[in-house]
């Protein structure tokens, strides 16, 4: 199959995953084609086309939700962050391609085998000297503010013990995101109307939610890309 017609199959599956927020799938697609895919680096192209040919592919980060993500990288001037949570290595080569040549990316997440799936992208990227990948559940001991960014997207029912972590390593003024934090929009529905595979982690994510908007150690911005992107900077 060539390349084009790839990136074609690749698009029509997200579209019909869209795990995304907007109501009309066409419009999703037209930020998509407009202000998205025309300025995504070539290797995350690659490898979100790789990751689409996965059975969990719509675990990875959406690609509007990354473009932001990549913005915010470059704001801070992030060169040391954390990843909990990797997958295929998307938003991880996103990291990897934001931060300077000496920045450095610890990444943590249980399976190898799906970022063995980005790794060799990654590689050809020029930046696994960048990545740091750890195979484990546990955040590494680090000294308090070594870190200038945090991504996660793990075990949701673990999140609030992630931020109270996190809270520790990242520096004052260094941000924090954590990804799904709508859950496909079953936050905002009743109980019953949810699938119940899809349960224990929306009670978790609305428990973080309620918790999060009263931390008064950040600042929060809940964004509704992808599937809910909440968005914390440290501020003591």
């Amino acid at each position: 199959m060539s390349l084009q017609n790839m990136e074609s199959r690749t698009k029509k599956s997200l579209l019909k995953h869209n795990k995304g927020l907007l109501q009309s799938i066409g419009l999703y697609e037209y930020i998509l084609e407009t202000s998205v895919y025309p300025r995504e680096p070539s290797p995350l192209k690659e490898l979100r086309i790789a990751t689409a040919n996965h059975t969990g592919f719509i675990m990875s980060t959406a690609p509007d939700a990354a473009q932001l993500m990549g913005m915010l990288l470059k704001l801070v001037n992030a060169k040391n962050t954390i990843e909990i949570g990797v997958y295929t290595g998307y938003s991880l080569l996103l990291t990897a391609l934001s931060i300077p040549d000496d920045g450095k990316t610890i990444a943590i997440d249980v399976n190898r085998e799906t970022y063995e799936i980005g790794l060799p992208i990654i590689r050809k990227a020029g930046v696994e000297h960048k990545v740091n990948f750890i195979e484990s559940q546990a955040i590494p001991k680090k000294n308090e503010g070594s870190f200038d960014f945090a991504f996660v997207d793990a075990d949701k029912d673990n999140y609030l013990n992630y931020h109270e972590r996190l809270l520790k390593l990242v520096k004052v003024g260094g941000l924090i995101i954590f990804d799904n934090t709508l859950w496909g929009g079953t936050v905002a529905r009743p109980e019953e109307a949810v699938s119940e595979d899809r349960r224990d982690s929306r009670r978790s994510i609305i428990e973080f939610n309620k918790s999060i908007s009263t931390d008064h150690r950040v600042e929060i911005s809940l964004a509704p890309l992808g599937d809910g992107m909440t968005i914390c900077r440290r501020i003591c």
